[in-house]
Formats: C-alpha cells, structure tokens, sequence
C-alpha cells in the first residue's frame, strides 16, 4: 500500500508544478527560470531547506 504524500511534499508538487507552467515567481516577482532556483523556493516554502540539529556529544 502506498504512503500518503506529507504537507510539505505537498507543497513541494505544487511549487514544481507552478514552475513547469510558468506561473512560478521568485520573492523579487520575476519569473523563475532556473529549475534549480524552483528546487530552492519550493523546500524553503515547505520549512525543508533547514537543517536539523545533531545530537553532540556522546560516551565517554
């Protein structure tokens, strides 16, 4: 059985999806072309771009 696809997965299809029609605007509201540049606004947007601590420290 398949999984259900996360909010931020979501997000992410329709972000890619405004960029393969050419609907998709950067921050300065000029068209994105770079589909590199849709990868980032799309994880930015679904709070995936940040990274997540580590645990320090350990045994001694």
């Amino acid at each position: 059985m398949a999984k259900k696809p996360t909010k931020a997965q979501k997000k992410v299809e329709k972000v890619m999806r405004e960029y393969g029609a050419g609907t998709l605007k950067s921050s300065a509201g000029k068209k994105v072309t770079s589909r590199k540049q849709a990868i980032a606004i799309a994880m930015s947007e679904a709070g995936m771009a940040r990274k997540k601590p580590t645990k320090k420290g350990g045994k001694k």
